[in-house]
């Protein structure tokens, strides 16, 4: 994917929890962690909006654009 998603970095940072940034967000740690994994093909505005008020960060904190990456995913197609 060309999207890396860096919130794993942003936890520890923050010295929090996955399991508390869900309860502090009020979204389900299953789809937390699947965001935080990188399989989710989607966020909402609303929940990246969540996430970054709980964080403290802006979403280029979260979320980064590997241009490397889409080139390796075109030459492996």
């Amino acid at each position: 994917m060309a999207i890396a998603v860096k919130l794993d970095d942003l936890l520890h940072e923050r010295r929090m929890t996955l399991t508390e940034l869900a309860d502090r967000i009020g979204i389900t740690l299953a789809n937390l962690s699947i965001l935080k994994t990188g399989k989710a093909r989607a966020i909402r505005f609303s929940t990246l909006e969540l996430i970054c008020a709980a964080l403290a960060c802006q979403p280029g904190d979260i979320l980064e654009y590997l241009p490397d990456a889409v080139a390796d995913e075109r030459e492996a197609a």
